[in-house]
């Protein structure tokens, strides 16, 4: 069936996380960290928590703290009271405002490019209950048909459940509808499932092997798709 609608992962395909205001939280407790090497570091961390078994034992919120220690520890920086303090800081301006906040030059254009091709295209995230507000206040809110938040609904992915309904608010079809998220245990599996195709974000090249579609970012997904890799 020919493409008719876009599901995307926000956090790692849309935004990323404002590790500015990381370093300089850890700066304020003494703790010196160039912003870079906890962009570098976070794929890894990433990749480190994407295991099948942990995932279906966690939740989103539950991976929160071993996610940004694992960012620390692959920067070089090992936990200590210092940094707890600084990722409590973090933690609570996650909760009110969304630290998932830094979106990459490539997504505007990406995203209008889809657009052009005359795709549906929705977010489907596992939130806090700030997406929708945070996509409004960084400029892409207008740019997506339907925003579907874990949050918000009572069950994230990789249950099957909330692509299915985020199906049946766009008024797509599993078959012709792709989805594209950042964490191959969470999107990819979780798509599958609902009988989406899926494809990964990968943008450090760590999944190598895997037995699915990657790309390192946004523009180069939009490439494939208007290339028909699809059809």
């Amino acid at each position: 069936m020919p493409l008719e609608s876009v599901f995307l992962d926000a956090g790692g395909v849309l935004v990323n996380p404002n590790w500015a205001r990381v370093s300089e939280a850890l700066a304020r407790r003494g703790v010196v960290v160039e912003t870079a090497r906890l962009e570098r570091a976070e794929p890894y961390a990433k990749r480190d928590l994407d295991m099948s078994a942990l995932i279906r034992a966690t939740t989103d919120q539950s991976r929160a703290g071993d996610y940004f220690n694992r960012v620390l520890r692959h920067a070089g920086l090992e936990p200590s009271e210092a940094t707890d303090a600084a990722l409590a800081e973090v933690h609570e301006y996650h909760r009110r405002h969304n630290l998932w906040e830094v979106v990459p030059a490539e997504v505007p254009p990406a995203l209008a490019a889809l657009r052009r091709h005359g795709l549906r295209l929705v977010v489907v995230s596992n939130s806090n209950g700030t997406l929708r507000a945070k996509l409004e206040r960084l400029g892409l809110l207008a740019a997506l048909d339907v925003v579907m938040d874990s949050f918000e609904l009572g069950v994230e992915k990789p249950d099957p459940a909330i692509f299915k309904r985020a199906l049946e608010r766009s008024g797509s079809a599993a078959p012709s509808t792709l989805h594209v998220g950042d964490f191959f245990h969470i999107d990819v599996v979780g798509a599958r499932a609902a009988g989406l195709h899926a494809w990964l974000i990968d943008s450090a090249s760590l999944y190598a092997g895997y037995d699915c579609p990657r790309f390192p970012n946004l523009s180069a997904v939009v490439e494939a798709v208007t290339a028909g890799a699809l059809l």
